[in-house]
């Protein structure tokens, strides 16, 4: 190597800027329409229950005339219970898709909301799912009975009234199900804004 050649520099090494921060706005896009789902599922849920009702004529072999007998929510404590907590339920998504509507066209947007957002919805999530299970639980004695205690299935004869109530219940559940991903949408939006060390 001779001493008339020059050594080049090597040029510094090109920094990138840091990506930016994931954009929120399709989380909260998403948000606004799982909250739309859960208003519908809360509000077929809530109609259908309200609508089963079923009278059926029960023929008694000693008795000359026939015998009325009726189905309805509301011989039912946990089916009032399931109505209000569903109606709860909706009335809470309707609160909700308002305030993430408002969120969608802010940019900055506080990570207390999604917060507060992810701890109401556990706590709907809770009144939706014992709404489900007490409901649910007196469903499932209908339809199977308790040889144990006496009690006989009537959804042989009520058809139409427990079917009413299956349809009700698989919609609480579907509702349950929308929470349980609002809760987790919410949570990973937190997470996302959290300060990466």
């Amino acid at each position: 190597m001779s001493t008339s050649e020059k050594i080049e520099p090597t040029p510094p090494p090109i920094t990138l800027p840091p990506p930016p921060p994931p954009s929120l706005a399709n989380c909260l896009g998403g948000d606004v329409v799982l909250r739309f789902l859960l208003l519908a599922t809360s509000i077929i849920a809530v109609v259908v229950m309200a609508t089963s009702k079923q009278t059926v004529v029960i023929s008694r072999g000693i008795v000359p005339f026939p015998v009325y007998a009726s189905a309805k929510f509301t011989d039912s404590p946990a089916f009032i219970y399931f109505i209000v907590g569903l109606s709860v339920a909706g009335f809470y998504a309707i609160l909700t898709i308002l305030a993430s509507s408002c969120l969608v066209f802010r940019r900055i947007i506080p990570a207390n909301v999604f917060l507060s957002l992810a701890a109401f919805d556990a706590i709907i999530l809770g009144v939706v799912a014992s709404a489900m299970g007490t409901a649910g639980g007196v469903a499932y004695i209908g339809w199977k009975g308790n040889n144990h205690i006496g009690w006989v299935p009537v959804c042989y004869i009520y058809s139409k009234f427990c079917r009413y109530i299956a349809v009700s219940l698989s919609m609480a559940l579907f509702a349950s199900v929308i929470l349980v991903i609002l809760i987790i949408l919410n949570t990973s939006s937190l997470y996302l804004r959290a300060p990466k060390f």
